[in-house]
């Protein structure tokens, strides 16, 4: 499909947040969600969280970032609906990160 615009993206995202799951709700408070065109280094990354995860934190650190790339996630989908899905889907996977939660028990969960 072709690249969505940006304020329809950074909606999408916005809708994801919503309706993150309650038990990912404490990370938010110190994490910085960016929408992204693209990874330099992978670009068919989806997602990427760049941080410490909140189970291994000192209370020293600044603020999580979690960036979510536009293009990658538009070019991987046929249609609108598909797009918000998996956006929906990587929001809550980097944000897990965040939690402390990694991939196989992401997968467990469906959030892959």
């Amino acid at each position: 499909m072709e690249i969505v615009a940006k304020y329809k993206f950074d909606r999408m995202v916005a809708n994801a947040l919503d309706d993150l799951p309650e038990e990912l709700h404490h990370v938010l408070d110190n994490v910085v969600i960016q929408v992204v065109d693209r990874n330099p280094d992978d670009p068919t990354l989806l997602g990427l969280y760049d941080g410490v995860p909140h189970t291994e934190r000192t209370g020293q650190e600044g603020p999580d970032v979690v960036s979510i790339y536009r293009h990658a996630l538009c070019e991987m989908c046929d249609d609108l609906d598909d797009l918000a899905n998996e956006v929906y889907v990587t929001v809550i996977h980097e944000i897990a990160h965040a939690a402390g939660i990694d991939d196989d028990r992401l997968h467990d969960l469906g959030w892959g």
